[in-house]
């Protein structure tokens, strides 16, 4: 493979995470132990809230009722959007029963979970986008219980806008929390007594790694970090749509990596050349979070044909990752380590992440070599049954029993034996040697 870096990352976001677990396991050992006022305690001083932490259905109207209606049309119909793809994903999960053997029928079941908390982050940004994405394909997949929270946004409550989405994606519950006191009280149950069976939602380093220490005790949906864009591009790609793509993505935060993958030099150039010129045209917030990200972890990487770009890509396994390149089909057979690909110059990342439907919340870190974003097969379990007869136990009950026997497991044997025994009393069957030992 012949690749050259003409920028290469000086950080990864690895580097800085170390000191998050430290602080998000005393703040959940903390909340554990005190319930309630840990919670109450952490709101007021990471975030400035005293106020009532279960929102009410009259306090959201009030909240909400002043905002303009062609932001309530916007909200309704990305809602909309991202609800219907949800639908069809839950459409291609099927419920079956099949017989193996004559009198021997095993099936499966799809059931969704019955309570899904929802993580709807709001720091440098309002992430209205964030609300929909998890609530309403929640709700898709069946989930009777969603339980929504958000920061309060500059010491008043959830940001309007944010608790609009939270309403019309369908939330059941609404809390006024930020952070791991959120994150832990949707595991723990606190304030509704109903702990939550799965945790979703994107967020700094601490809501992940809260996210990730409560796996296990909860579902989680993926192991997330900062925001992550590539993209691959060829000689018939636009540099200042390219450009343009890249800032667009690193405005998320200061640890956000931008990649581009290109077999064509006059391109790259062209783009690095851009990428700090469009930053320096944004405003202040989105500057300062723009070009830290480009700084500290922009990459370039040129290639001599498609196949090594592909490679790389995967290799990569990005968040985001565009195609800007000729023969699109050829890319989308090809790659196979993705968040959620967008395909040609006229789809861009922040369709999908405000507006066009598949799920904004992906894996990231390399997560994506082994999983898929969020969607509501993430809110359901595929549950298997069987049922059988006595005659079909014939035959499974003399292969458990010597099964079981090899492995030295004389209990689970016996169990075999005793239905052989009780069903089929005059019969003889060789049921393997019993377990001295």
């Amino acid at each position: 493979m012949s690749i050259q870096y003409l920028k290469k990352a000086t950080k990864t976001p690895e580097t800085e995470t170390a000191g998050a677990q430290e602080v998000v396991e005393a703040m959940l050992a903390e909340i554990d132990a005190r319930g309630e006022q840990a919670v109450r305690e952490y709101a007021l001083k990471l975030d400035k809230w005293s106020g009532e932490i279960v929102v009410t259905s009259q306090e959201a109207e009030r909240r909400t009722r002043d905002i303009p209606d062609s932001i309530k049309r916007d909200i309704e119909f990305a809602t909309a959007q991202v609800r219907q793809f949800a639908m069809a994903q839950k459409a291609s999960l099927t419920e079956f029963s099949t017989e193996l053997q004559p009198g021997l029928t095993v099936g499966q079941r799809v059931i969704p979970v019955n309570v899904a908390g929802c993580y709807v982050p709001t720091g440098r940004y309002a992430h209205i986008a964030s609300a929909y994405m998890s609530i309403a394909t929640a709700k898709a997949a069946g989930v009777p219980t969603v339980i929504a929270c958000s920061t309060p946004y500059r010491g008043e409550g959830i940001h309007p806008h944010v608790l609009y989405a939270m309403k019309v994606a369908g939330a059941d519950v609404i809390l006024t929390l930020g952070g791991v006191q959120a994150i832990a009280t949707l595991g723990y149950g606190l304030f509704t007594g109903k702990p939550a069976d799965i945790i979703v939602g994107p967020g700094n380093k601490y809501v992940a790694e809260a996210k990730r220490m409560l796996f296990g005790k909860v579902g989680i949906d993926v192991f997330a970090g900062p925001s992550e864009v590539a993209v691959i591009a060829d000689e018939s790609a636009d540099p200042e749509i390219v450009a343009s793509d890249l800032v667009g993505q690193a405005e998320h935060g200061h640890e956000s990596p931008a990649w581009l993958f290109t077999t064509s030099r006059e391109l790259a150039d062209t783009v690095m050349k851009r990428v700090p010129e469009l930053i320096e045209l944004l405003p202040p917030t989105a500057r300062d979070a723009a070009s830290a990200a480009w700084r500290s972890y922009g990459e370039v990487i040129i290639c001599d044909t498609r196949e090594e770009v592909a490679a790389i890509a995967d290799r990569y396994a990005s968040e985001h990752l565009e195609v800007q390149a000729r023969d699109l089909d050829w890319w989308l057979g090809r790659l196979t380590c993705y968040g959620s690909l967008f395909l040609g110059e006229e789809t861009t990342v922040a369709f999908g992440d405000k507006a066009s439907g598949p799920n904004h919340i992906l894996p990231t870190k390399g997560a994506a070599r082994y999983s898929g974003g969020l969607s509501v097969h993430k809110f359901m379990k595929t549950l298997t049954w069987q049922r059988m007869t006595r005659e079909a136990a014939r035959q499974v009950g003399q292969v458990t029993a010597r099964i079981s026997r090899l492995e030295g497991m004389e209990a689970h044997a016996r169990t075999a034996d005793d239905r052989l025994r009780k069903y089929f009393p005059e019969e003889p069957f060789d049921k393997g040697e019993p377990v001295r030992a």
